[in-house]
C-alpha cells in the first residue's frame, strides 16, 4: 500500500505533518490574550460601550466549552462521513467564527459568533487528525498522537506574534477577518488527503504485543467503555491535568506581574516561552506513554504538577515562576497526548472518535473549573498565590487515582 507515492510506512508521516498544521490553525484560541486589550479599547473608545477586560476574557471560556461539548457529539460522523469531510466542515465553521467576529458590535455578539460557532468548528475538526494518527500508528501511537497535537500547543507561539503584528498594522477587527479567511482556506486544503487505513492494516514487520494475563486490550464501543472503572479513572486524571494547565494559561501573565513583580513586556514574552513547553509536552509525554505505559506517565505528570505548584506557593520568585509555569504548561500538553493515547490503548480504535469524545469532556470541565478557581481565589484573597496549594492537593489526589485505578480494563468474556 502506498501513501503520497511512498510505502505506507513512510507516507503516513505526511499525515502527521498535515495534522500538525491543522492543529496549528485550530489552536489559535490560545493567543486570545493578545486580543483582550485591543478589543476592550475598541468597544470602549470606538463604540462607546462600558466593557471591561474581564468581559472580553469570557469568549475564551465560551470557546473552550463549545469546543469540548462538540467533540463527543460529532465523533460518530468521522466514521460515517470520513476524516476529510468532517475536517472540512470544522474548518469552515472555525474560519466563519473568526470572520463573523470581525463584525461584532457587542461583547454578547462575540460570545455567539466567536465563542460558540468558532468553538464548535474546532470541536468538530480537532479529533480527526488524532483519530487518523491513532489508526495509522498502532506501533507508535503515543508519539504519533503527540506530534499531531504539537501544532495545537505551539500555536500560541506563532499566532500570538502574527496577531500582535496584524493588530498593530491593520486593527483588531481586520485581524479577525484575515485569520478567518486564512483558517478557512488552509484547513480545507490540508484536509483533502486525510484518510483512514484499510481495516486490519498494520505496518510491515510489526506484530501487536500480546496482552498480559488477565488484561483485555480489546475493542470497546462507547457504551461499554463508560461501564469500566478505567474510564472514570482516566476522566478524573485528565480533568485534574487540564484544570492545572488551563488555569496556568489563564493567569500566567498576571501572576508574573502581580505576584513576582516582572514587567508586562517580559511577562508577555514568557507566555510565548511557556507555549513552547505546552507544545513540546505533547510528543514527549506521548513517547513516554508508549514506553512506560499511560499510568506511569500520568504519575510522572502529577508529580511534576505538584512540584511546580508547591515551589510557586512557597518560593514565589522569578526563577521559580518560570520553572513552575513551564512545568504546568508542559504537563497540560502532556495530558493532551496521554489521554487520547490511553483511550486507544485501553479501549481500542473501533469506536475511538466517540470514545475519546466522552473522555475529552474532562478538558471542557477543566477549562471551566481552572479559570473559575483562580478567579475566585484572586477575588477572595487578593492574590493568585493561594491557587497553588489547591492545585498541589489535586495533583496528589490524581497520583492516588492513577496509581490505584488507571490500568487496562479487565472484561471477562471479551476476546483480546
Amino acid at each position: 500500500m502506498q501513501l503520497f507515492g511512498m510505502p505506507a510506512e513512510k507516507g503516513r508521516w505526511v499525515l502527521i505533518l498535515l495534522g500538525m498544521v491543522i492543529n496549528l490553525c485550530l489552536g489559535s484560541i490560545y493567543s486570545w490574550s493578545v486580543f483582550v486589550t485591543p478589543l476592550t479599547n475598541y468597544f470602549v473608545q470606538e463604540l462607546g460601550q462600558t466593557v471591561t477586560a474581564n468581559d472580553v476574557l469570557l469568549p475564551f471560556s465560551v470557546f473552550l466549552a463549545s469546543f469540548a461539548i462538540a467533540m463527543p457529539l460529532t465523533g460518530r460522523f468521522i466514521e460515517s462521513h470520513g476524516p476529510r469531510n468532517v475536517t472540512i466542515a470544522g474548518g469552515i465553521l472555525t474560519g466563519l467564527g473568526w470572520l463573523l467576529a470581525s463584525t461584532a458590535t457587542s461583547v454578547s455578539m462575540l460570545y455567539i459568533v466567536y465563542g460558540v460557532i468558532g468553538g464548535i468548528g474546532v470541536g468538530i475538526a480537532y479529533g480527526v487528525p488524532v483519530a487518523v494518527a491513532a489508526r495509522w500508528f498502532p506501533d507508535r501511537r503515543g508519539l504519533a498522537v503527540g506530534l499531531t497535537l504539537l501544532g495545537f500547543g505551539f500555536s500560541a507561539f506563532f499566532t500570538a506574534n502574527v496577531a500582535g503584528w496584524l493588530i498593530g498594522a491593520y486593527g483588531v477587527m481586520q485581524t479577525f477577518r484575515i485569520f478567518g479567511i486564512a483558517f478557512l482556506v488552509l484547513i480545507t486544503l490540508l484536509a483533502l488527503p486525510l484518510v483512514f487505513p484499510p481495516k486490519d492494516w498494520k505496518p510491515a514487520g510489526w506484530t501487536p504485543p500480546a496482552p498480559k494475563a488477565g488484561e483485555a486490550r480489546c475493542e470497546f464501543n462507547r457504551s461499554e467503555m463508560v461501564r469500566t472503572s478505567s474510564f472514570y479513572a482516566l476522566w478524573i486524571c485528565y480533568f485534574i491535568g487540564c484544570l492545572a494547565g488551563l488555569m496556568a494559561i489563564g493567569i500566567a501573565k498576571p501572576v508574573g506581574t502581580e505576584v513576582v513583580g516582572i514587567g508586562s513586556a517580559l511577562a508577555t514574552m514568557l507566555v510565548g516561552v511557556f507555549a513552547i513547553f505546552n507544545g513540546g509536552g505533547r510528543p514527549v509525554f506521548g513517547a513516554l506513554t508508549d514506553r512506560i505505559n499511560p499510568r506511569n506517565t500520568a504519575l510522572l505528570s502529577f508529580a511534576l504538577i505538584a512540584l511546580g505548584s508547591l515551589l510557586m506557593w512557597q518560593l514565589p520568585t522569578v526563577p521559580v515562576y518560570i520553572l513552575a509555569f513551564a512545568l504546568l504548561w508542559g504537563c497540560l500538553g502532556g495530558w493532551l497526548a496521554i489521554a487520547p493515547t490511553a483511550t486507544a490503548s485501553y479501549f481500542g480504535t473501533c469506536d475511538y472518535p466517540r470514545c475519546y469524545g466522552v473522555v475529552f469532556l474532562a478538558y471542557g470541565a477543566g477549562a471551566i473549573a481552572g479559570p473559575q478557581l483562580a478567579g475566585f481565589i484572586r477575588t477572595s484573597t487578593g492574590s493568585y498565590l493561594g491557587v497553588f496549594p489547591w492545585v498541589a492537593a489535586l495533583a496528589v489526589a490524581g497520583l492516588a487515582i492513577a496509581l490505584l485505578f488507571l490500568k487496562p480494563p479487565r472484561v471477562p468474556g471479551k476476546a483480546a
